[in-house]
């Protein structure tokens, strides 16, 4: 069996973690890949230190990314990239194909880049070149008497709706 490499996209998004976290328990395999990618946004400053401050923030969360994967499970493979890139998606897009990816793990939410990239570019199907697994909470239904705060809090793996993007059905 071939080891797959895995990519997740890294965040300051608790659903970025949620699908960290879905990724090691369902998918991850011994011998496989993890590639943690922050991608930062380019500063319109002409200043050296304030990219190099986004650098090290991403570097920074990524760390706490890499601190995730090493609590729950021991050997894992893990390389970490930060890089500086669009909002849109196209370094992500870049960086995957340039990884080889199998499986592109996003935590899906209003600003996700997916959203973007589809929106720049009716086909996307050529541009990743694997699966992608969007990763979402799902909505609690409005409630007439009860707080939320009231309800039992679920395990997140039983509270996780898990939406799967075969980007290769988008033509």
């Amino acid at each position: 069996m071939d080891a797959k490499k895995i990519v997740v996209v890294v965040e300051d998004v608790d659903l970025a973690r949620t699908a960290l976290q879905w990724a090691l328990h369902n998918l991850l395999r011994y011998g496989d890949l993890l590639t943690l990618l922050h991608v930062f946004s380019p500063t319109k400053s002409k200043s050296k230190n304030k990219s190099r401050l986004l650098r090290l923030q991403g570097y920074q969360l990524a760390l706490s990314f890499k601190e995730i994967c090493n609590s729950n499970f021991f050997n894992t493979n893990i390389e970490m990239i930060v890089t500086e890139g669009d909002q849109e998606g196209r370094k992500i897009v870049a960086m995957v194909r340039e990884i080889g990816a199998s499986v592109l793990v996003v935590g899906l939410h209003d600003h996700s880049f997916l959203y973007k990239l589809a929106m720049a570019h009716g086909n996307i199907a050529n541009s990743l070149n694997c699966r992608v697994l969007a990763i979402k909470q799902p909505e609690l239904p409005p409630l007439k008497v009860k707080t939320r705060a009231m309800l039992p809090q679920l395990d997140r793996s039983t509270n996780m709706d898990f939406s799967q993007i075969e980007i290769s059905g988008f033509q």
